[in-house]
């Protein structure tokens, strides 16, 4: 039987931390659990090498990733000097207003700094990056080609033993971990290990918005170097019910630009290149369609689907086991439309590191520690939660919940705004990229616009 670990002495570590899954979200927590963890087995089922990027069991990862100033912030601290390290490669940093030509409903977005730093790569770059770093790490250990079967109790009310398998053995492996970290993204078995262990399965919320991305990479032309466009990113967002098309292009490392299509319900991208031009032509930014006839293409086209935004509510789980916590997509999918995902995977490991360090002086050492987790994350996960599904829920017809009407009203108003007054476009840009709540656009100085703004369109 397992016994109970307590804090480990000053100075020393618990014995073992393993996480299911070697994604993005999985490096990320990997990166915290090697400070407090003798050994971190990190079970990734596709044949990486710590050279890898993307890889076949991340569909979403071929196509264009934001990730906003505060995940930035958070990596940066993870992995001090990343920034510098894919900069070298050519991702640009620059500031959000200065850079962006960011097509709103309403018109285009000034073009005044706004103080707000961000940088473009893709994800590939980052996931090799990450997963170079990590894989150096002293207890790390990266099982590639490895499938988690199942993880079991070691002890009344927890799930501490994994299972797996690697490919090309007979015979499946068990071991007792002192923390099970489920980053095994949408397709968790967690449901299975719950009831398999007499557990119930914790609720879901989802808010259902099928949006298509199709994606492709360019390679743009020389004379770029010298003499290239005024913008690193241009963007046309989608917008219930009226604007159901929409696209970014980005410009990342190794001279190249990332470009995404997406489109809501039927409206969906072509993956042949003429079918591909023609609906970025069809986008009311026409800088998309400008720099894929620019560019040679890269690769293939991808198409990936995603049906909406899911949160699984462990923290809301009366029976929720000790020794096991979720993170990334494991935890909660977001529409990536609103390029939330990886910033709050890298807030989900910092809130991770922090409870571990002060448990290490608590004298009941990890117990309680998944259920403090669960509920840390859940607040993390509240605002962007209800910032993507505010407007998701309008792609519905009829039916909406008085909060997402009332969000989406006053969200026309800002963008009406937002287009001929810096400063609530800088206040918008803030509130997106999570350095300020959204708090920051009902300032008295801002909703006293908008409701003028209101009574005057209410008036013409």
């Amino acid at each position: 039987m397992a016994t109970n670990k307590r804090s480990p002495r000053s100075g020393a570590r618990w014995e073992r931390a393993v996480v299911v899954g070697g994604g993005y979200a999985g490096l990320v927590a990997a990166r915290v659990l090697a400070d407090h963890f003798a050994e971190v087995l990190v079970l990734e089922r596709d044949p990486v090498a710590p050279d890898t990027g993307v890889h076949p069991h991340i569909p979403q990862g071929y196509h264009a990733h934001a990730l906003l100033a505060k995940g930035g912030e958070a990596l940066e601290r993870l992995f001090p000097g990343l920034r510098a390290e894919l900069a070298d490669l050519g991702a640009p940093v620059f500031d959000y207003g200065e850079r962006i030509s960011f097509l709103l409903p309403t018109g285009y977005a000034p073009r005044d700094p706004v103080g707000v730093s961000i940088q473009t790569f893709t994800r590939d770059e980052l996931e090799r990056r990450l997963r170079q770093r990590v894989s150096a790490l002293t207890p790390v250990r990266l099982l590639a080609a490895t499938h988690c079967e199942t993880v079991t109790a070691g002890a009344p009310g927890r799930l501490d033993r994994v299972h797996y398998r690697t490919a090309g053995t007979d015979e499946s492996v068990e071991v007792t971990a002192d923390l099970v970290v489920d980053a095994s993204g949408r397709s968790t078995s967690v449901d299975r290990w719950l009831t398999d262990a007499d557990l119930p399965a914790s609720a879901k919320t989802l808010i259902k918005a099928k949006i298509t991305y199709t994606s492709a990479c360019y390679e743009r032309p020389p004379q770029d170097r010298q003499d290239g466009p005024d913008f690193d990113v241009a963007y046309q967002m989608t917008f219930a019910p009226g604007v159901a098309r929409g696209g970014v292009v980005l410009a990342v490392e190794r001279h190249r630009w990332m470009c995404s299509l997406f489109g809501f319900d039927q409206h969906v991208p072509p993956t042949d290149d003429e079918g591909y031009l023609d609906f970025a032509q069809s986008l009311g930014n026409p800088r998309l369609a400008e720099q894929i006839k620019r560019g040679t293409r890269q690769g293939e086209i991808h198409r990936y689907t995603n049906p909406g935004n899911e949160w699984r509510l462990h923290h809301k789980n009366p029976r929720w086991p000790e020794r096991l916590i979720a993170v990334g997509d494991a935890l909660c999918v977001f529409n990536p439309v609103y390029g939330q995902g990886l910033t709050v995977g890298a807030m989900e490991a910092e809130l991770l590191g922090g409870l571990l360090r002060r448990r290490r002086a608590h004298p009941s050492g990890l117990d309680g520690l998944s259920r403090a987790y669960q509920r840390g994350a859940a607040r993390l996960i509240k605002v962007p939660w209800t910032m993507a599904t505010s407007s998701d829920l309008m792609w519905a017809p009829g039916n909406q919940p008085l909060p997402a009407r009332f969000a989406h009203w006053y969200n026309q108003h800002v963008f009406a705004l937002a287009v001929r007054d810096p400063d609530v476009w800088a206040r918008f840009v803030r509130v997106l990229n999570m350095t300020a709540p959204p708090t920051l656009l009902f300032h008295p100085a801002v909703l006293a616009k908008v409701v003028r703004h209101a009574l005057a369109r209410r008036a013409a």
